[in-house]
């Protein structure tokens, strides 16, 4: 679990533009499929020291940062125990969900805070970051697949 707070956090220091806007990767599909439910505290004790050392985020959003990632996380779980297909296509959806359902809460969240729907596009802009992180989800568990294959949790029968 610290391996994987520590790699998240590693990760999302690595920041890019798109479109203008600061992005990162956070490994939430592949910290699901990893930990399961176990990942909501890993990726809160990485968005506590984001807040804390780097000033991301912020400690008055830590809860909803935290419940968020988190159901990224639990949606690449899920999607990963639960598609019936190949390693790489579960891999790929847990990936994918994992980064854009944040980003999609997130502008709901302002949303219902009324402050306007424009989140939405920036929500959408995140389909590039998605994207990435599934490919690294999907060549992350193709290695751990062949290299240390009980570490994935178990996928459908």
């Amino acid at each position: 679990m610290g391996l994987a707070s520590a790699a998240a956090f590693v990760v999302s220091t690595i920041q890019f533009p798109i479109a203008g806007l600061p992005a990162h990767l956070g490994l939430y599909g592949l910290i699901g499929i990893l930990l399961g439910k176990r990942a909501f505290p890993v990726l809160y004790v990485c968005l506590l020291f984001q807040s804390l050392l780097l000033q991301n985020g912020g400690l008055l959003s830590l809860g909803v940062n935290s419940l968020n990632m988190g159901l990224g996380a639990f949606a690449g779980w899920w999607l990963w125990r639960l598609v019936p297909a190949r390693a790489a296509i579960r891999a790929l959806l847990a990936g994918f969900v994992g980064a854009l359902l944040p980003a999609l809460l997130l502008a709901w969240e302002f949303e219902l805070a009324d402050y306007g729907r424009g989140f939405y596009v920036v929500a959408s802009l995140y389909a590039v970051i998605a994207a990435v992180e599934a490919a690294v989800t999907t060549l992350a568990v193709s290695f751990l697949g062949r290299t240390k294959p009980d570490i994935l949790l178990p996928a459908p029968s």
